[in-house]
């Protein structure tokens, strides 16, 4: 399925979760940019606030799937798609490389969040959790959220999506309460593709934009 941008995505998307969840405790959280362009239509038929977790993938030589991956406050986990015997050879093999690229990793998401970062977990505690994607690959980004997720009491973890890859939609099924997908696609090209409008604005503008909402919710 094809949408006319995100935006547009965003808000098909609030027209079914805005049926059961309005009027209860929910915080939206974005993944990425384009999440917060999918997001921010749900955050508005809610009126709920709308946060930002940013995530990095640690990927290892000759791999093309990330072994693990870190969000913004350093919690780490490795990807479930590998076994764990693939793990620990990995990590007997790359220690190293992997936790410099984790010190990497989270320096460059504290340059561009700044020291306060965007997430409130505040916000987030006896919510309905929303994690909101512009499009899933895999769903180990979805992995990350849920581990930063942990220490925190939630109501429910819910997945909004507008599409995602048959693996993606299969680890959303293990880790969230709720899921709400417009499209399964099995042949998953990229996220840009399935958008006639690329109407995600520079970082810089979706930091600052979430910065004032999240100012707003204190």
């Amino acid at each position: 399925m094809y949408y006319k941008s995100r935006t547009d995505a965003g808000r098909q998307l609030a027209g079914q979760i805005v049926k059961k969840y309005r009027g209860n405790d929910c915080t939206i959280v974005a993944l990425s940019d384009g999440g917060v362009m999918v997001g921010a239509q749900i955050s508005l038929m809610l009126h709920s606030v709308l946060t930002m977790l940013l995530t990095e993938a640690i990927h290892l030589p000759r791999e093309e799937t990330a072994i693990a991956g870190i969000n913004q406050d350093g919690s780490f986990s490795y990807n479930a798609l590998y076994s764990p015997g693939q793990i620990e050879d990995f990590v007997s093999e790359y220690r190293s490389l992997i936790e410099q690229q984790k010190m990497e990793k989270i320096q460059g998401m504290h340059r561009l969040l700044g020291k306060g970062g965007l997430i409130k977990k505040s916000l987030l505690r006896d919510h309905n959790v929303i994690i909101v994607s512009d499009g899933l690959t895999n769903g180990f980004s979805l992995d990350l959220a849920v581990e930063f997720l942990k220490p925190i009491h939630t109501k429910k973890i819910i997945v909004a999506t507008p599409l995602a890859s048959v693996t993606a939609v299969d680890r959303m099924h293990v880790l969230a309460d709720e899921i709400y997908c417009l499209s399964v696609v099995e042949d998953y090209i990229n996220t840009d593709h399935y958008y006639d409008v690329q109407d995600v604005p520079s970082h810089d503008r979706v930091i600052s934009t979430v910065e004032q909402i999240v100012k707003e919710w204190k």
